[in-house]
């Protein structure tokens, strides 16, 4: 039921009245005494329709109300889904009765603004997922949650793999459009929507809270089901796989920090471990971590001390159609480090790491010219042999790949036809016109190239075509079971009717044994690598063996 407020008073008060209807915010007067509004103004009328209507304006306001002469402001949202605050003084009221007087303020302007830098703050700008320190503060919420009901949850750590190629090849506005993209799938993954966020780059961090802990592994099955497809920009396939690090708390540690390291060190054991992979963290693991510290440590100096720590090691390549005996016709070129306070350290260790540290450039540049100049030493021996020397994503991608190999050709005199560089197929997959360029300008030179791992990535057969190439390597994971496996046998033999119809020669790598060797013979495979031949060696083995003088 309607209640009706009393005005100001009549006469002498009429101008006081009009000037308060008009003052542009909400102004109200109530007295304590007698527990009614003594006056409303326009403005309260028009933004508190219902409680000046339903005589509950006090009650809307007790908190001001309360406040009054405490130089305090009170936040309340109005009928309409508005922000006012409000600000209570004690008074004199028009016929001297002891009042609060209430001023109402429209604030929501300034909320919305607030609300705003809040949200810059605690938010990732490009993707709109929370940040590093939302992550930060949530998870020690969501970890206190999983104590308190003595339950487990998980973090997710995302790396996604050799990205920054990705963005050097298509350019970094496709490279934010795909960040996006990928932000837009993690989030709408199920049991983990508003736990999904990115710490910088191209990191993300996924929290699994004790209420879905015993889905983690179905959320990973979801992630992974994210990065095996393509993403499609203008037209082009872009393919972008993801290492995750895993890490399951409080089993793994009962704090943020503790939790954090620890999903990073099980990260990093994933991209060691070939990328695309996912790793739990492990005691073992996180002994591990010591050992990659030494690592990073040594290997820095090594660099910076002209690499001269890395050794290169040649493995034979067999061309089975050579007449003679020696049917050796080159080598793969393989660095090998072996340091003096850490001793030999397997490839499978460092490269990631020598990768991931940003040093594969020095590392690979003292690759090339070792390898040069060696194959250089074998032809004036009278040996026409080739050497293949792998180049890294990284090095492909540097702006002055051409005049360095051109630089060191000319260093070490080596004939560009002796010289195979061995590019991974998923180096060209996502900007296949880039790639070309880059390929086709380094075999302007005359220096030969090599598809390596080729049936691992993505490659669609027409990509042979596209490429500029001389060697297809077919990855050795169709050569261990070709003897028995009707698939591999049949994969083998079309790549090599293909590479024939293209001029290109096909090489497989990881032959051990005479039923591989027998099925290759039959499928008329030219060039042959692997263990049943020759394990890697070093320098003066190979040529004890191979290039004597």
């Amino acid at each position: 039921m309607n209640k009706e407020y009393p005005t100001v008073g009549g006469g002498d008060f009429s101008l006081l009245e009009s000037v308060m209807d008009n003052i542009g915010h909400g102004i109200f007067a109530y007295s304590d005494s007698r527990e009614r509004v003594l006056y409303a103004n326009r403005k309260i009328k028009q933004e508190f329709p219902n409680a000046y209507g339903m005589g509950t304006l006090a009650d809307t306001f007790s908190d001001c109300i309360r406040s009054v002469n405490k130089n305090q402001y009170t936040e309340i949202m109005g009928e309409n889904g508005r922000w006012y605050e409000a600000h209570a003084t004690q008074v004199s009221w028009a016929d001297g009765e002891s009042a609060v007087l209430c001023t109402v303020y429209d604030i929501t302007e300034k909320k919305m603004y607030q609300e705003k830098l809040v949200h810059q703050a605690e938010h990732d700008h490009l993707t709109g997922l929370g940040n590093r320190l939302t992550c930060e503060r949530e998870l020690e919420s969501v970890m206190a949650h999983a104590v308190s009901e003595d339950a487990k949850g998980a973090v997710i750590y995302i790396d996604l793999d050799d990205f920054k190629s990705i963005n050097d090849s298509l350019g970094h506005h496709y490279g934010d459009q795909l960040l996006k993209n990928i932000a837009d799938s993690l989030n709408s993954v199920d049991n983990i929507t508003n736990y999904c966020y990115r710490l910088a780059g191209d990191e993300f961090i996924i929290v699994v809270p004790a209420e879905e802990y015993d889905k983690l592994d179905t959320i990973i099955d979801d992630i992974e089901a994210v990065f095996s497809r393509p993403w499609v920009f203008s037209g082009v396939d872009c393919y972008c796989t993801a290492s995750m690090g895993v890490v399951v708390f409080p089993d793994d540690g009962d704090s943020v920090s503790d939790i954090m390291k620890k999903a990073d060190i099980a990260l990093y054991e994933a991209k060691k471990g070939g990328k695309n992979k996912v790793e739990f963290y492990s005691t073992t693991v996180g002994l591990s971590s010591y050992r990659r510290l030494d690592m990073e440590k040594n290997m820095r100096k090594a660099a910076a001390n002209n690499c001269d720590e890395f050794q290169v090691y040649y493995q034979p390549v067999f061309d089975m159609q050579k007449d003679g005996e020696n049917k050796c016709c080159g080598a793969e070129a393989l660095v090998r480090w072996n340091n003096s306070q850490l001793g030999f350290i397997p490839p499978s260790d460092f490269i990631p790491l020598a990768e991931y540290l940003g040093l594969i450039n020095p590392i690979g540049s003292f690759v090339l010219k070792q390898a040069c100049r060696d194959c250089k030493h074998w032809n004036d021996m009278g040996y026409e042999y080739k050497v293949n020397v792998n180049l890294s994503v990284v090095q492909l991608l540097q702006n002055d790949i051409c005049e360095i190999i051109s630089d060191v050709l000319d260093d070490t005199g080596l004939n560009p036809r002796n010289l195979t560089l061995e590019v991974t197929e998923s180096l060209a997959i996502n900007d296949m016109e880039r790639m070309k360029n880059i390929l086709g300008s380094i075999k302007e030179r005359g220096v030969r190239i090599a598809l390596d791992d080729f049936g691992t990535g993505y490659s669609s057969l027409n990509h042979i075509k596209e490429m500029p190439l001389d060697v297809i390597k077919v990855d050795q994971c169709f050569i261990s079971g070709i003897s028995r496996d009707d698939y591999a046998q049949a994969f083998v033999k079309m790549v090599t009717e293909l590479a024939n119809a293209l001029g290109v020669t096909v090489c497989v790598e990881g032959v051990e044994n005479d039923r591989q060797l027998e099925v290759l013979k039959n499928l008329k495979v030219k060039l042959h690598q692997g263990y049943y031949y020759d394990k890697p060696m070093s320098r003066n083995e190979f040529e004890e063996k191979y290039a004597k003088a």
